[in-house]
């Protein structure tokens, strides 16, 4: 292998900043994120079945797509590992709504344009509300490259 070769696997390198992290199936709790079929997904149900023949007891979760609102169920065993979506939520000052896009404004002053408003009952409250010239934030919700508002909040 050459010096060229070297230098091309260097480029092609990330960051090492990852959208999930491992954890034991058995420390995941309700109301808790992971990754399921793909999908980041906030657990509404959970169960757990009693050790078997084989010794593994399992874990049945019940999950809705936290962008989608889709149902996942997934069944793993307790002792295993499962990626569990770096989740981040951000409140957005509302500047305009421009053929179905939103231009937002953060707190250092900062704009960000590239955000779709979503085709549900939080797409429509805040299309009401801005039509209103209501003062509020949105809440956007963000894990593994999507982004979406998933809420909003009374500007004081």
């Amino acid at each position: 292998m050459g010096d060229k070769q070297l230098e091309a696997d260097f480029e092609t390198g990330s960051s090492g900043a990852s959208l999930t992290y491992p954890q034991q199936c058995s420390a995941l709790r309700k109301n808790g994120f992971v990754i399921i079929k793909g999908r980041p997904c906030k657990i509404v149900e959970m169960s757990t079945s009693k050790t078997g023949k084989h010794g593994h007891a399992k874990v049945h979760m019940v999950a809705l797509d936290i962008f989608t609102g889709k149902k996942y169920e997934d069944i793993c065993p307790s002792t295993h590992n499962m990626d569990v979506p770096h989740v981040s939520r951000k409140d957005y000052q509302i500047v305009d709504i421009n053929d179905g896009f939103v231009s937002l404004m953060e707190d250092n002053g900062e704009t960000k344009e590239d955000l779709k408003l979503p085709d549900n009952e939080i797409g429509a409250e805040v299309q009401t509300k801005f039509d209103k010239d209501e003062s509020f934030l949105v809440t956007v919700l963000s894990a593994c490259n999507e982004e979406q508002i998933v809420g909003t909040k009374v500007l004081n």
